[in-house]
């Protein structure tokens, strides 16, 4: 089978094909007696409690190394935002990790696929691929040179990983088509070049110019890796 082809006729989703069925399950909604008393209110008082109740995701760990500690001290006392700025590296650096297997499973998908007409090329996903593990790399270095924690799971990085995970469900399942694949790339990328943009911003606000000089070569690859995207989605939809 084409990966790459919609047939018609294969959506078993719909129900105005069977109009007996359909009748008969609109009625049984209709007549359905709510199985305890109440309404709407009664979840909003629970989602409150959770609210409540709920811990905090993530955690900013202590640094390393003594440099590490009198970089932290001496920056809590000049800049409040540099808990915010370990805190998007680590958000970055998960992300980063994300791209690298969204890409994995976008190539392996492409090799065992027929190819979609206007691309992309085997060659052309790895590069990208291979520029999204140096990304991650650079953002790993640049948590140690300010001595915390890579492996630390932030709070930003948590959000991260769980906001990416219907993306990798999408390019990890072998009914998705490239182009439905690259849809979910695409979102990815929308995100990705977003989240560079600012983090290159919150490293100048914090006063590390050689770092964000570092961070501007990796959004200006996040920008072709995004302009590529958007010519191959438009290219499978047209075509």
């Amino acid at each position: 089978m084409n990966k790459n082809d919609i047939e018609i006729g294969k959506n078993r989703t719909g129900i105005d094909l069977s109009p007996v069925e359909k009748r008969l399950l609109i009625e049984a909604a209709e007549t359905a007696v709510p199985s305890m008393e109440g309404d709407e209110t009664m979840l909003e008082e629970t989602r409150a409690e959770y609210l409540d109740e709920g811990e905090t995701i993530g955690s900013m760990p202590p640094p390393l190394t003594v440099q590490g500690a009198t970089f932290t001290m001496r920056e809590a006392v000049t800049s409040s935002q540099t808990s915010m700025l370990l805190d998007r590296l680590g958000e970055r650096l998960a992300f980063e990790r994300t791209g690298v297997r969204l890409y994995a499973a976008l190539i392996g998908k492409l090799d065992a696929s027929d190819p979609p007409p206007g691309g992309p090329s085997h060659a052309e996903l790895e590069k990208i691929q291979r520029e999204e593990a140096e990304h991650f790399t650079m953002l790993r270095d640049a948590i140690l040179m300010l001595g915390a924690d890579p492996t630390a799971l932030t709070p930003a990085a948590d959000a991260a990983a769980v906001s990416s995970m219907g993306l990798l469900q999408v390019v990890g399942d072998p009914r998705m088509t490239i182009a439905q694949s690259l849809d979910a790339i695409l979102v990815a990328e929308l995100v990705d070049n977003d989240s560079w943009i600012l983090l290159c911003a919150l490293t100048r606000a914090v006063g590390h110019e050689r770092i964000a000089r570092r961070f501007d070569r990796a959004l200006a690859e996040e920008q072709r890796h995004l302009a590529a995207i958007r010519m191959w989605v438009k290219r499978a939809t047209l075509t």
